[in-house]
């Protein structure tokens, strides 16, 4: 198991690798194992869900590669509303179908952008990932 102390310098560490200024911060309130906050340029984490999720997949890595797998797709996030301009009114006040294709290309280009940046070493475990976070999500609906 990992623990927030764990969490945080391996989020440190990739930031610093990459040059990347971005804000970290634990929270116990948030749902899913991490996220990214474009208004405060913030990636928060949930040391709990993030054990959780690790423990869905049952394919050999370390779960500081998982981490680092789950902070690259977060980061994508990042880049992604870095190079894409998205209005994001659409996801309060838009149609349900505007919705549903708005986060869809969010999560498409936050999985593609973080990508990038994942070392090769990493790269077949962060496309099972992503197949397999698409299996755990259908089931979740």
């Amino acid at each position: 198991m990992l623990y927030i102390w764990d969490i945080e310098k391996i989020i440190k560490e990739t930031l610093i690798e990459h040059k990347l200024n971005i804000n970290y911060e634990f929270t116990n309130n948030l749902t899913a194992p991490m996220s990214y906050n474009v208004s405060t340029n913030t990636i928060k984490f949930n040391y709990l869900q993030v054990n959780a999720y690790i423990g869905n997949f049952k394919f050999k890595e370390t779960e500081e590669n998982f981490v680092k797998i789950i902070l690259y797709h977060v980061i994508g996030y990042y880049l992604d509303f870095k190079k894409n301009k998205h209005d994001l009114r659409t996801l309060i006040y838009g149609e349900e179908e505007e919705k549903e294709m708005l986060k869809a290309d969010i999560e498409i280009n936050a999985w593609e952008y973080g990508r990038i940046l994942v070392p090769l070493n990493l790269l077949d475990s962060y496309d099972k990932v992503r197949e397999l976070d698409k299996m755990l999500i259908k089931t979740y609906k």
